[in-house]
């Protein structure tokens, strides 16, 4: 989360891609910006720290789902390093209608052929990299909150 004066400019977030034991080292992320703040560099400092936080839990691949037309979701994500994957049409329904929904996709860290299982984010805290990993994303942040 990204405070500025008290106030919630942003978070991010990841949760688990899909239920089955195949899938447990794929995430989905989001990210949310508060209007008044968006364009200043907020969210891709919050995908920063995420990405970092996410790689040490042994995470490998992050996927973004965009409810379209989204143009500015779409240029943050691809910004960062997102690549687009295609299209699920007509699949969410948010303010009163069908919206198609774009799945992008980006690599955490290299693919290992046997990897191990990811950490809980209890245990990513207690490490010495904690704080560095948290901090990968603070200049962008701190640059719009001058």
């Amino acid at each position: 989360m990204c405070d500025i004066g008290g106030d919630v400019a942003g978070y991010a977030y990841a949760t688990a891609h899909r239920v089955r034991a195949a899938y447990r080292w794929s995430v989905d992320t989001s990210v949310y910006i508060d209007a008044s703040r968006r364009r200043l560099g907020i969210g891709r400092g919050l995908y920063q720290s995420l990405f970092a936080v996410l790689a040490a839990q042994g995470y490998v691949n992050a996927f973004a789902g965009i409810a379209l037309p989204n143009p500015g979701s779409v240029g943050l994500h691809e910004a960062v390093g997102f690549e687009p994957l295609g299209v699920y049409r007509r699949v969410g329904f948010k303010f009163g209608k069908w919206h198609d929904v774009g799945w992008w996709q980006l690599a955490l860290k290299a693919h290992e052929a046997v990897p191990d299982a990811p950490l809980d984010l209890a245990a990513v805290r207690r490490r010495p990299e904690w704080a560095g990993l948290l901090a990968r994303g603070e200049a962008a942040i701190r640059a719009t909150a001058a």
